[in-house]
């Protein structure tokens, strides 16, 4: 079996998966690339700290499952004692089937959208789920519909970060949540319905920096503070996810430490000025996930381009995966790491492009922010290697798409020691199958 070279670094907290542990070739021949592989023992390992810092009294966690909301995830997520945050009817629907139970107390999964689409209405009625409203429009929604239940707030306090601005999720340039000046609006709409607002939400997502996370969540207890003596229904504060994962090697990891002392600073503080008992609540994604996957391609060739007037000539690594397998390099220039794996690991380093097999300038993997192209310092590989890109586990399998018809790729589930497939490729027949010609 092939054995990582020591010229390969690992994160600080030793997130990034350990490549030489998994019989690679093997699981290639198996189901074919590109594929997912995500260790189980690293996720259960993720999950069980994560719950284990927020599982104060008056302190819980929820798992944001538009991450990667694949049937295992979810499983572990139950097992640590986590609750759901949705987004869409089909996620509480999922959730649900992963054993996650309905019912508003305690509020085991919350539906937080800014617009009701498809069965969203519908399953939080069937379903008993706890609705998170981010828009004003949405509390006439639910009560021409008859609910009768609690209702969140997800609040826009005016501020926010996202580790690229595209992802920004607070602010006067966010979508997300309720204005601060509508919300006696809301209020006086809520009460007149007879709907309790039980619970207080925003999100606003944290930049690069591993403790903005901190800081963003001091700054939103103070402001739930001002919120708190309007609304005596509120039980519960959300303060969001953003918890940062360290994509690139050498970066440090969040610390969970801080995290739980953060939570019990938060609720002591809220509960106090509310004159009742507060829980605290955030809700990560990434932070969980991201490190426990890695997405792995076939290197397919390796061609040159050379210089000229419209500029530098690079070297082109072809491979089989593209941004329908994996969005957010394409997306907003996020960085994945990249791993060549067998003997070609061991070559010096030079400039690479890494890029996939869609008719599209930008289905390229090593590319930054603002430059289409960014070469990457990577061992040259040849036709045949196979190369991974690590952390794929948060918004990789999530976002996968159809484009060009091609089918998702497999997911493989590895754990003590063993490996069983939980996703199969798509073949045409899943491509097309909600096509139909039926008359209206």
């Amino acid at each position: 079996m092939w054995r990582r070279p020591d010229n390969v670094r690992l994160t600080l907290n030793g997130r990034m998966l350990d490549l030489a542990e998994y019989p690679m070739e093997k699981l290639a021949s198996r189901v074919g690339t590109p594929f997912y592989l995500y260790d189980g023992g690293a996720l259960r390992t993720a999950a069980a700290g994560f719950a284990d810092a927020v599982s104060g009294h008056g302190t819980s966690g929820r798992y944001a499952m538009k991450a990667n909301s694949g049937h295992r995830i979810l499983a572990v997520m139950r097992d640590a004692g986590m609750s759901i945050d949705a987004v869409s009817g089909n996620e509480v629907l999922r959730a649900r089937r992963a054993g996650f139970p309905g019912g508003f107390e305690p509020p085991a999964i919350l539906l937080t959208s800014d617009v009701f689409r498809d069965n969203a209405l519908e399953t939080v009625l069937r379903e008993r789920v706890t609705p998170n409203l981010g828009s004003p429009g949405m509390l006439g929604a639910l009560r021409e519909a008859g609910y009768r239940g609690p209702i969140a707030v997800r609040v826009n306090p005016g501020f926010g970060q996202g580790h690229v601005e595209a992802c920004d999720t607070g602010g006067p340039s966010s979508k997300h949540g309720i204005w601060p000046d509508r919300l006696e609006e809301m209020r006086r709409e809520a009460s007149s319905a007879d709907l309790r607002i039980t619970l207080l939400h925003t999100h606003v997502g944290t930049g690069p920096a591993v403790r903005e996370f901190d800081t963003n969540a001091a700054r939103l207890v103070e402001f739930f503070e001002r919120l708190l003596p309007d609304f005596r229904d509120v039980e519960a504060v959300s303060l969001g996810g953003g918890i940062p994962h360290p994509y690139r090697p050498g970066e440090a990891a969040y610390d969970l430490v801080s995290l739980r002392a953060l939570m019990k600073r938060a609720t002591a503080s809220l509960s106090a000025r509310a004159g009742r008992p507060i829980r605290v609540e955030v809700e990560p994604g990434r932070f969980l996930v991201a490190g426990s996957a890695a997405l792995i391609a076939r290197v397919t060739d390796v061609k040159e381009t050379r210089a000229n007037d419209r500029g530098p000539g690079h070297t082109f690594v072809m491979v089989d995966a593209g941004f329908c397998d994996l969005l957010r390099p394409a997306f907003y220039g996020a960085y994945h790491h990249i791993e060549v794996l067998g003997p070609r690991a061991s070559r010096p380093p030079e400039p690479c492009v890494v890029a996939g097999p869609l008719c599209e300038s930008g289905d390229v993997f090593t590319r930054g922010e603002e430059e289409l192209l960014q070469p990457r310092e990577m061992p040259r590989p040849e036709a045949g290697d196979l190369i991974a890109l690590h952390d794929a586990g948060a918004y990789g399998s999530a976002m996968a798409m159809n484009y060009l018809s091609i089918g998702r790729a497999p997911e493989v589930w590895w754990e003590r020691g063993s490996a069983s497939l939980v996703t199969r490729r798509e073949a045409l027949e899943d491509v097309v199958a909600a096509e139909c010609d039926e008359p209206l």
